[in-house]
């Protein structure tokens, strides 16, 4: 090779070897800072639905219905798709959020056992460091909320129809639809009692869409003519799994009341010879259709008299087939019309923030207690690790905090609430609290998220629905499932290849190294939290115990 083509060789790789350069420092340069909390400490308005499932939001998917007003939230700010709780069951849910602890740490394991006063929760702290705070709808337990300024909460499950409230002067009967009448209070606070010089936290909790589904008049006709499409496992039969499911209480055909939840009228029921199977289904009809005044009455039987005469004459020639299709329609008709006042509820509030300049500088949450199952794998109900009811909503809006229309995909809990509204409300979370802030999720700094699995634990059983006790990890890949007291048995999922959990793979050779390291994560985050085999034992002989004690009252609301 001669000078001159050595040199020019040379010049080619220089000339290379400086725009490569520039490009780096221009990558350097292009790299987005960190991005960091305003200064200016946010409101924060949390709503929560009572078995509200993710299936149910037309967000995560519209199979079933449309929620204009709920997907507005994901849709200018974050849908998280892995969101769950870490025990599938009210109260205890409820009290996970406000501690930021799992259940076993709070006392409110299940809606037998009475939550541990003593705990602090997130809105007394939020109190002390200068916001407004308020709560209106259902709490479920507890009748004077921990550090909140104002309260109206319906007592335990509360009624769909001119229900009571417990308030700080005392109790109070209100005419009218309890999701209406809900965000009434919620609208009026913040219109008339709103302190404009503090920051404030404000809880607006619907009853909706808890057992027994009972619609506003408005929906009535629109939603009783609606057929709704099956899910595959409708009628599955549990060949996949393991005893818990095939035992399990929770099937729409034969566990589901006549009367209160598919709205067959007693006379109707007593003339085909229906029997009431649980010992308060009759009773939950007169409770709550019984709760109506003339005018709503009317209303209700205008529509609901002629569809059950209908049922009446088709009874007799329907197989189990047929009974079991015509219940999850029924079914449907009354949650979804339940969704229907709440999505537009959820509408009004919105428009009334964006209408104030509210909006500009308030975070808004909305999720629900846990999932639900809505006909998948024949059931109703909740309780299970399996995704329907593990899995909750969770839509989180924050204007020139969280990217609109952001999606999530993190193991992230109810565990994580208190310590998120903290952080972004500026104050410091108890060291005590085991939940991981969702703040370096919603900035869009996710490398800062550490979790690559959650834990989850069921404990009312022997009880309604007899879901057996088990404990759980899982991540994005699986489920690891372990079922105790009345049996041992472990179940894996591979929620990738099979996200309608038809099989448990835990004897499956292919699988054999992904169940060790499971069992010993599993292990690891027991003892994280301060869960173990001996409390596991302790609390169950505190229930049983509770059960045989008639000073104790053990039958959950239902």
């Amino acid at each position: 090779m001669n000078h001159l083509k050595l040199t020019t060789l040379l010049s080619v790789f220089l000339v290379l070897g400086l725009t490569s350069c520039k490009n780096e420092e221009k990558k350097v340069a292009e790299k987005p800072a960190k991005k960091e909390l305003p200064a200016e400490r946010p409101n924060i308005i949390f709503m929560m639905s009572d078995d509200h499932a993710y299936q149910a939001i037309s967000a995560y998917s519209d199979r079933l219905t449309q929620t204009p007003n709920i997907d507005r939230i994901a849709d200018e700010g974050m849908l998280f798709t892995n969101a769950s709780v870490t025990n599938s069951i009210c109260a205890p849910s409820r009290a996970t959020i406000l501690t930021g602890k799992h259940t076993h740490i709070h006392g409110k394991v299940d809606n037998v056992f009475p939550f541990d006063e003593s705990q602090t929760t997130f809105p007394q702290l939020l109190q002390e460091a200068g916001y407004q705070t308020a709560m209106f709808g259902k709490l479920h337990f507890g009748n004077n909320p921990k550090g909140i300024d104002e309260f109206k909460i319906l007592p335990g499950q509360g009624q769909y129809y001119n229900p009571d409230f417990n308030t700080n002067d005392g109790k109070i009967t209100v005419e009218g639809y309890v999701t209406d009448i809900i965000m009434d209070m919620t609208l009026d606070w913040l219109q008339n009692r709103r302190d404009e010089d503090k920051p404030f936290m404000l809880f607006s909790m619907q009853k909706a869409p808890h057992r027994e589904w009972l619609p506003a008049p408005r929906h009535f006709k629109e939603f009783t003519k609606k057929s709704f499409k099956e899910p595959e496992t409708l009628f599955d039969d549990y060949e996949g799994r393991g005893t818990a499911a095939k035992t399990a209480e929770m099937n729409l055909l034969e566990h589901m009341n006549w009367a209160g939840d598919s709205k067959v009228y007693p006379d109707i029921m007593k003339t085909l010879g229906i029997p009431d199977k649980s010992g308060w289904d009759l009773e939950a009809f007169d409770r709550e259709v019984g709760r109506m005044n003339p005018e709503q009455r009317a209303v209700w039987d205008s529509v609901y008299r002629p569809m059950m005469e209908a049922f009446k004459t088709e009874y007799p020639n329907m197989d189990d087939t047929a009974l079991m299709k015509w219940r999850y329609q029924r079914y449907m008709q009354d949650y979804l019309g339940c969704i229907a006042s709440v999505d537009e509820n959820v509408g009004r509030l919105l428009d009334y923030l964006e209408e104030t300049g509210l909006d500009k500088n308030t975070i808004i949450v909305y999720t629900s207690d846990q999932g639900f199952y809505l006909g998948e794998h024949g059931w109703f109900d909740k309780r299970f690790v399996y995704d329907e009811s593990f899995k909750t909503p969770l839509l989180i809006k924050w204007p020139n905090v969280i990217t609109p229309g952001t999606t999530n995909t993190e193991m992230v809990q109810n565990l994580d609430f208190a310590q998120t509204i903290l952080e972004a409300a500026q104050v410091k979370a108890p060291d005590d609290m085991q939940g991981e802030s969702l703040i370096p999720l919603l900035l869009g700094n996710d490398a800062e998220w550490t979790r690559d699995a959650v834990y989850y634990h069921y404990y009312e059983y022997p009880g309604i629905h007899m879901v057996k006790r088990h404990y759980a990890i899982v991540t994005q890949e699986y489920k690891l499932i372990h079922f105790y007291y009345d049996v041992d048995e472990w179940e894996l999922y591979d929620r990738k290849k099979d996200p309608q959990e038809m099989n448990n793979v835990i004897n499956d050779p292919a699988y054999a190294d992904t169940v060790v390291k499971l069992k010993k994560q599993l292990a690891d985050l027991r003892a994280h939290y301060g869960d173990s085999s001996e409390l596991d034992q302790k609390i169950l002989r505190k229930y049983l115990e509770a059960k045989d004690n008639p000073d104790i009252e053990t039958v959950p609301l239902h």
